[in-house]
């Protein structure tokens, strides 16, 4: 299954990255990302906590100490939908690896799926997305679409720390299926 799952509200939609400590701290006080963030590079964000709790080994790889969780407008999450190229060639949108190629060298935004993990880091049926920024993209979330920035680092650490003793899991923000226009649906594939 291939769905956008995410925490939303009428305000925004979170997306979940992870730091170094230096620029996670920094990040949050300013209410976006300051000088140890590079505007020069692709940055990868994740609506899955799952994932990035996978991704980043519950906050404990190198570079990846700290979980930042983002709330982007919703504008500002379409904007970067709508712009989305596939990592790998489609056939189904690209007629050669040519076009293909050039679109993907052209484009602000790439996206992937990856098997979705639940709190315990197993693999799930569903697919989770990732988006890779750069360019004005990058600028454009940095300097616009950004609406509040938390550190969830303890939370993951709680997360690891419950499942090492087997205790109950502490709560996270329920994720639910994001609505997109029927072209966003095909450039993404998405399906049930």
């Amino acid at each position: 299954m291939r769905q956008i799952l995410a925490t939303f509200d009428k305000e925004g939609i979170i997306v979940y990255q992870a730091f170094k400590p230096s620029t996670a701290e920094e990040a949050v006080r300013l209410g976006t990302f300051g000088t140890g963030f590079s505007l020069d590079r692709m940055t990868w964000i994740k609506p899955s906590f799952g994932w990035m709790l996978y991704r980043s080994g519950y906050a404990t790889k190198q570079g990846q100490e700290c979980i930042l969780k983002i709330k982007l407008t919703h504008e500002g999450f379409q904007t970067i939908l709508a712009q989305a190229i596939p990592s790998s060639f489609d056939r189904k949108l690209f007629e050669t690896e040519k076009d293909w190629s050039g679109a993907l060298r052209r484009s602000k935004v790439r996206y992937q799926w990856d098997p979705d993990r639940d709190l315990k880091l197993r693999s799930l049926e569903r697919r989770a997305l990732q988006l890779g920024i750069r360019g004005t993209a990058v600028r454009d979330y940095v300097n616009c679409w950004i609406l509040a920035i938390e550190d969830v680092t303890d939370l993951a650490h709680r997360i690891k720390t419950a499942i090492a003793n087997q205790k109950q899991l502490p709560s996270v923000p329920e994720e639910n299926v994001i609505d997109v226009s029927p072209q966003i649906q095909k450039t993404l594939h998405i399906s049930l």
